[in-house]
């Protein structure tokens, strides 16, 4: 991952970008060098605070005349825990660049996975759930969702999810500007 990279270019001892984002050194230390998955959440605050997006720490720029991206080819990005390994895997669907104007993954949501807590940003975000069930709470308010079940809402707005049931949950989940 390229976290510690990002933070050795903004000058920032380890240390200090544990206590910016809200976790301890040793927390830090194990994210940089991929022996633990951090939260949605724990990652938006990395992100913010770096000025950069999820995708740019885990993945390289695919190559932007590449139409087509075929199943099992694409990135995964795991975060969190749940009782079955990753509490959200990530599945990238258009290609990692900086001059793409929205993103679109796949969240797949183990169960007992969340975002960990409630975040925000700037854009705007929709998604449509393909199949589980999840409960998305936008500013407080929770909502239980279901295949076939839509959303959209401005990303300003705190926001957080998680599978409660026994089976997967997969959302196409699309943002923009991209800041996954």
């Amino acid at each position: 991952m390229k976290l510690r990279h990002m933070r050795t270019l903004h000058s920032l001892s380890l240390k200090q970008l544990a206590q910016t984002v809200g976790c301890s050194e040793s927390m830090l230390s194990k994210i940089e060098t991929g022996k633990v998955n951090p939260t949605m959440t724990m990652l938006r605050k990395l992100v913010d605070t770096l000025g950069i997006n999820i995708t740019f720490l885990f993945s390289e720029e695919d190559d932007r005349e590449t139409v087509v991206h075929r199943a099992g080819e694409r990135p995964l990005i795991g975060i969190g825990q749940s009782r079955f390994g990753a509490g959200i895997m990530l599945e990238r669907l258009p290609p990692s660049s900086r001059q793409n104007l929205l993103e679109a993954n796949i969240h797949i949501v183990n169960p007992g996975g969340s975002t960990d807590g409630a975040f925000s940003h700037v854009g705007e975000e929709m998604g449509f759930v393909l199949e589980g069930q999840v409960v998305l709470t936008v500013e407080g308010t929770a909502y239980e969702l279901s295949a076939g079940d839509s959303f959209a809402f401005r990303s300003e707005k705190a926001h957080e999810y998680r599978n409660d049931g026994d089976q997967v949950a997969r959302i196409l989940w699309v943002n923009t500007p991209p800041t996954f």
